[in-house]
């Protein structure tokens, strides 16, 4: 909804013959943009900041089905010029009011000797530029096949870039940190520990979000916003000319898109500042998704949860009932294996523990049959969605958690049949409404079907919004597992709580984990599009699997600071209670801090190296700070001026201890109380993969 401030439009028309050589711009503060036609009738922009050049002129347009030109002998029919200043409120969020203020400039193209029409919109924020194409209704162009996108970035020199390797399939790769130079996705794929095989031909190709950080200093984030019917967009880079070009991932017969005008693709986005800290608090991705599609959003309730999970991930329990398909006593009956964790007895005591805790929701996985041949396996018609193992009563089970005040999160693992999802959708959310399950988790682990899609495809983006709106018509909340990654459909679509479209904290079960610096760089890549259901908050930092080489790669409290840095409405507990039971004086921080915020600060940034963040709860005065670090000790100094003037609070630091290190002691922790205002600057001492969470509370 917006507030009642009132909301300015200037609006302009331009008409004029299209030649080229006719610059159209649209500028607000630094950030300019600038669209012409080459000499060939090829659109052309470029972007610069504070009147330095960002992206240089750089092409537009498509290669259709049959080779057909759709990107040259353009001519300009005319543009139109407009300026909003506007708020709104998000339903849940990092703030509660954003300000959308932009300039924007339609540009109408016609192909010389054809009737075919083409409009490009951009829209010029303080903080970067939004760019889309739109198909306007029209008899020349209506049923089309996109078999490339020709949008590139040229950027203006050899960036620092921290980029995951383009892949149609999976985003839960570890982040490089390199020139673009010198991006070779095969050596990163060698050390990777991804749950596919990367599935890309080119080797040149990276993933979006894109961070990338220039010699003198500005920040340059390349994502998009709004991806709806549309393939997801990653990028090639030409490691001489420093030249990005969009490459859309392909269904089996490689094609892009299937569209049918009128159509508008997503929006194409660069937000960039001489500042990380502006990356950060950039709410520009959000302003380019259309409202909320959901009028009543009451039922639409953020949570921490507790789940049945880690236990299987770190081969305590197994998601299976049994240890092998079809396995069964002489009478027919399956038989257990022993470790099942998800029975009744074991789920009444997480239930037990988050009641005790005011912890509101718990996740339960492994529940319903089909576990014994669900990973690797190309068959469909493996899950049902609502037939539960032997040893899970749902019935009693959800009679016992709400009279414990606990919300169930039901969880339905496709392993990627979404054909088969989509035919039993329904059943699934009927059943959730039937116990009283206002969330699910879902999953799409394993080789897509229908055959020949892929994950960030075109049918599979549309998938993913279809269970989305699904969900919402049940009023269930949503937290999709695999899928494409976020690009602030949030903002629409409230109900769509977090994804994973990441390496998360599992990793650091089944694999060598994820390096000091990954959660550093998460919030300048995956996080820009929207929540991740990181599951943080592990306190056994070590000996939790049989493999005792596997280790959490942070301190103690830098799991407690990962609430703060790491945005999500959604926020596991994700530890095994008899843990958090052996340190409840920090488990203190997670029942304390919430997951739904009034403002947010960012206090200090670098991409790779730390992050500082204090936010503000939602309709409280409470803040809570979270500060991390890479691999490197080091020493932050959080400014606290944006506390209320002559007030004083109680500011109680779960920091890491002065002996604390990741590699040698990772659950070393102190926790002290100081009175602070305004006017404190409150040192922060981060070990090596360490942290430190503060909650700040009125006096």
């Amino acid at each position: 909804m917006f507030s009642k401030k009132a909301i300015t439009v200037l609006f302009s028309v331009f008409l004029f013959t299209g030649v080229s050589g006719q610059n159209i711009t649209a500028e607000l503060q630094k950030l300019k943009m600038v669209f012409t036609l080459n000499k060939g009738g090829v659109p052309v922009y470029s972007v610069s900041y504070d009147q330095k050049p960002i992206i240089q002129q750089s092409t537009l347009g498509f290669i259709l089905a049959n080779n057909d030109n759709f990107y040259s002998n353009f001519e300009i029919l005319g543009s139109e010029k407009k300026s909003i200043d506007e708020t709104w409120k998000p339903v849940w969020g990092e703030v509660n009011e954003i300000r959308n203020h932009y300039g924007q400039v339609t540009v109408h193209l016609k192909q010389v000797g054809t009737n075919r029409l083409l409009d490009i919109v951009f829209r010029v924020f303080a903080d970067g530029v939004g760019f889309r194409y739109e198909f306007p209704k029209q008899p020349a162009v209506k049923y089309f096949i996109v078999t490339d996108e020709l949008t590139q970035f040229n950027l203006t020199g050899d960036h620092k870039a921290f980029w995951i390797p383009g892949d149609y399939e999976t985003n839960e790769y570890p982040y490089a940190t390199s020139k673009l130079s010198e991006i070779d996705n095969e050596e990163l794929v060698e050390k990777s520990t991804a749950i596919a095989v990367r599935v890309a031909p080119d080797r040149y190709a990276v993933q979006t979000p894109l961070m990338l950080k220039t010699d003198d200093g500005l920040y340059i984030n390349i994502h998009e916003a709004a991806l709806v019917n549309y393939s997801a967009m990653q990028l090639h880079v030409n490691d001489s000319t420093y030249q990005l070009s969009a490459r859309l991932v392909p269904d089996a017969l490689g094609n892009k898109a299937y569209l049918h005008a009128s159509f508008h693709t997503p929006w194409r986005t660069i937000i960039v500042s001489n500042k990380a800290e502006d990356i950060l608090a950039s709410k520009m991705i959000l302003n380019l998704n259309d409202p909320s599609a959901i009028k009543n959003t009451s039922w639409i309730k953020p949570m921490k949860f507790v789940g049945v999970w880690w236990e299987m991930q770190t081969g305590k329990g197994t998601w299976s009932y049994s240890d092998y398909p079809d396995s069964a006593d002489a009478h027919g009956k399956p038989i257990p294996n022993g470790r099942h964790s998800a029975n009744t007895a074991n789920v009444k005591r997480y239930i037990d523990f988050a009641s005790k805790n005011g912890i509101k929701g718990l996740l339960v996985e492994g529940w319903n049959t089909g576990w014994e041949d669900w990973f690797g396996n190309w068959k469909e018609n493996v899950f049902d969605f609502v037939t539960p193992y032997p040893d899970f009563d749902v019935k009693e089970i959800s009679n016992y958690a709400k009279a414990k005040g606990v919300e169930m999160i039901m969880h339905n693992e496709t392993s990627a049949f979404a054909t088969n999802y989509e035919r039993q959708m329904d059943t699934a959310f009927r059943f959730m409404n039937q116990f009283g399950h206002k969330a699910v988790k879902t999953g799409y682990v394993g080789k897509i079907i229908p055959r020949g899609e892929h994950h960030d495809g075109q049918w599979m983006v549309n998938h993913y919004l279809r269970s989305i709106e699904k969900a919402a018509s049940y009023h269930v909340m949503i937290d999709i597992h695999e899928p494409v990654r976020p690009t602030g459909l949030q903002r629409t679509w409230p109900n769509f709580l977090a994804c994973e479209a990441a390496r998360g904290n599992e990793y650091n079960a089944f694999s060598d984990g994820n390096a000091p610096e990954h959660e550093t760089i998460l919030p300048f890549t995956r996080l820009m599009g929207g929540p991740m259901d990181y599951t943080p908050g592990i306190f056994k930092l070590r000996n939790y699997t049989a493999d005792k080489t596997r280790r959490v790669h942070t301190t103690l409290a830098k799991q407690l600071a990962l609430y703060v840095t790491l945005y999500s409405p959604l926020q596991m507990a994700a530890d095994l209670p008899e843990n958090y039971e052996a340190h409840m004086d920090a488990f203190q921080f997670i029942k304390d801090v919430p997951v739904d915020w009034d403002d947010t600060k960012i206090l200090a940034a670098e991409p790779g190296d730390y992050i500082a963040i204090a936010r503000k709860g939602k309709e409280s005065n409470n803040w809570f700070l979270g500060a991390i670090t890479d691999e490197n000790a080091r020493q932050l100094t959080a400014d606290l001026s944006f506390l209320d003037k002559n007030r004083q609070y109680t500011a109680t630091n779960y920091a890491d201890a002065a002996d604390a290190d990741w590699k040698t002691n990772p659950e070393a922790y102190t926790i002290k109380k100081m009175v602070v205002n305004s006017t404190t600057h409150l040192l922060l001492k981060l070990a090596p993969g360490g942290g430190a969470a503060v909650s700040i509370v009125p006096r």
